[in-house]
Parts: C-alpha cells; sequence; structure tokens
C-alpha cells in the first residue's frame, strides 16, 4: 500500500523548545516542504508564521500538497475568540486546514455549553472560508469513556448544524504530541483510541497523530479507518523505518 497521501509532514516545535536558533528552524520547516512536495504527502502541518513560506515554495512548483497550522496550540484553552482571531490571520495567510486544539479541560469540567459554542464557531468559520477542519481533542487526558464522549460531541454538533453532507470536511485528531504524561505512556494516537474515534466520529473522518512508528503501524491506522496521519518523520515511515521520534 502507498501512504504517501495519507500523511500530514509535521513540525510544530519552536525554536525555544527544540533549542535552535528561529534561522535553523526555518531551515527545518524548508527542508520538511521540500521534502512533501518531492514525495507527494498529503500536508505539511507548520505553525501559523510559515505558512506564507510554505505556500510559495509550494505554488512556485505547482504542487499539490497542501498547507495545514495549528490553533489554540497546544493547550487549547484560550477563548474561541482568540482562536478565531488566529485562524482569521492563517486563512488570510492562504492556509488549507485548520486543526483546533478542543477546549478538553472545559469538557473535563464539565462545560459542555462552551464546548459546543466553539465547535460550531470554529466549523462555521472554516466551511464560510472553504477550509476543513480538525478538532484535536487530546486522547492522553482522557479516558476511553471521555474519548467516545467528546468525539460523540463533536460528530453531533457537526451533522446537527451543518448536515452530513460536510461532514467529511470535519476530523476527529488524536494529539498535539505536546501533552506530558506520566510513567511514559503514549502522548499519541493508539490503535485502540483510534477505534474508539473512528467507531464514534462516523461519518466524520479520523486523522492519527503521534504514535505511528511504522509503515506497518501506518497501514494498520488506515486499514482501521484512520484516513490521514500525522507524523514528524513522513519520509522515514514510507522507507519502512523505524521512528524514533515521538510524534
Amino acid at each position: 500500500m502507498k501512504i504517501n497521501h495519507f500523511l500530514d509532514s509535521t513540525y510544530l516545535k519552536t525554536s525555544e523548545q527544540a533549542n535552535i536558533s528561529k534561522e535553523e528552524t526555518l531551515q527545518i520547516i524548508t527542508s520538511l516542504v521540500q521534502e512533501a512536495i518531492k514525495n507527494q504527502f498529503k500536508l505539511v502541518m507548520i505553525r501559523p508564521q510559515y505558512i506564507l513560506i510554505a505556500k510559495e515554495m509550494i505554488r512556485k512548483v505547482n504542487s499539490d500538497v497542501l498547507v495545514g497550522t495549528v490553533i489554540g496550540f497546544h493547550e487549547g484553552t484560550n477563548a474561541i475568540e482568540d482562536k478565531l482571531k488566529e485562524a482569521n490571520n492563517a486563512i488570510s495567510d492562504g492556509v488549507d486546514e485548520l486543526d483546533f486544539v478542543i477546549n478538553y479541560k472545559a469538557f473535563l469540567d464539565g462545560k459542555i455549553n462552551l464546548v459546543k459554542s466553539e465547535i460550531f464557531k470554529g466549523t462555521k468559520l472554516a466551511f464560510e472560508n472553504n477550509k476543513t477542519i480538525k478538532w484535536i481533542i487530546e486522547i492522553a487526558a482522557l479516558s476511553d469513556i471521555q474519548i467516545i464522549t467528546i468525539t460523540q460531541l463533536i460528530r453531533d454538533v457537526v451533522l446537527d448544524k451543518f448536515g452530513e453532507e460536510n461532514a467529511k470536511k470535519v476530523f476527529v485528531k488524536s494529539s498535539t504530541g505536546f501533552y506530558k504524561t506520566i510513567d511514559n505512556k503514549p502522548n499519541g494516537a493508539t490503535l485502540e483510541a483510534m477505534q474508539l474515534i473512528v467507531s464514534n466520529a462516523s461519518p466524520l473522518p479520523a486523522k492519527a497523530a503521534g504514535g505511528v512508528r511504522t509503515y506497518q503501524d501506518a497501514v494498520k491506522m488506515i486499514n482501521l479507518g484512520v484516513t490521514r496521519i500525522g507524523t514528524s518523520s513522513a519520509k522515514t515511515l514510507i522507507n519502512n523505518q523505524q521512528i524514533k521520534d515521538k510524534y
């Protein structure tokens, strides 16, 4: 199975987080985009400040690679108004897809109406601008029951407010890759968690972010029903080599 078109090639570390210079970070982003173009990956997932650079590189060679960015990253607790402003800026820069970190902490606190409102407003903005949107639920912070409940919540808001005909434009995504777990537990996608998401999101699609370490893992995810895989090691994955990085 050729998996290239399932892959969102990802780099989301800031210069400070990676302990490198801004120039070095820019070089990583440039290489990521070049690699995505060469290998025909579906998308590059990068921080908002690099959208313009990536879009220009892709335009110059007339590639079909998409550009995605993260919104409310990585904790997801900022107000929806701030997230919408961030998303609007990304849209102005020409982004193709918006990966919102849902306010899962509000969900855990029982503030369901707040979360519903966020899903509605974020999805509405994406649709008004013909963008695909993904809702990151941060599975490492949730129990199985909570994964099921928040996935169904996203599904129900989308179907109720926007109809099944728009469902394929809204993903439920597993993870940011930045959540700090205890006892070395995984902070990315697992087969078990993705099974819960795929089963409860349908007809919304699912994205597995992080945790996919081998080509065989990727194929298992795809056979499960996952249609996107976020990884910082996309080239390693398609070359059927073991990924050492956590994302």
